[in-house]
């Protein structure tokens, strides 16, 4: 798996890395895949007590995450998969807010799926994404070559 480029943006990314041995990005060749992003603040941890501001925040921390992974965000997104304890209709219509509001140019896929719990305690929307980002895995190739090379 060396070949593939592992991503965890500083603070709460990287305490979660530590904490339970997973990335929130990984570069795939021209994809960026995204762990799923709850409503946290990506600095301290702490989740939005409010479902709308959690959902909100979930949808920063997508972007925070895939331009940590070098990619220019939401605009690259070709596929949503998001989980939800609270499948009510405010809830959706929020989400569906957000959707225009990050991909005003383009409708992504979705699946949007309800569940009893998430993995972290309160949370209560998770987002995962794929994206597209060519320009950005040349880049990351050549920055791993550079890397590689300082190495020798």
């Amino acid at each position: 798996m060396s070949t593939l480029q592992y991503y965890a943006y500083h603070k709460h990314g990287v305490r979660l890395r530590q904490r339970s041995n997973y990335s929130q990005a990984v570069r795939v060749g021209d994809r960026i895949e995204c762990a799923g992003q709850g409503g946290w603040d990506y600095n301290s941890g702490e989740m939005k007590k409010d479902l709308y501001e959690e959902i909100d925040q979930a949808f920063k921390n997508v972007d925070y995450n895939l331009k940590d992974a070098g990619g220019k965000g939401w605009s690259q997104v070709f596929r949503v998969n998001s989980y939800h304890t609270d499948m009510s209709d405010e809830a959706l219509r929020h989400m569906i807010k957000n959707l225009k509001k990050w991909m005003p140019d383009h409708q992504p896929l979705l699946t949007c799926v309800g569940v009893t719990k998430l993995g972290i305690e309160g949370m209560r929307i998770e987002i995962e994404v794929s994206a597209y980002d060519d320009e950005g895995a040349e880049a990351a190739r050549k920055a791993r070559a550079a890397v590689a090379e300082k190495k020798k």
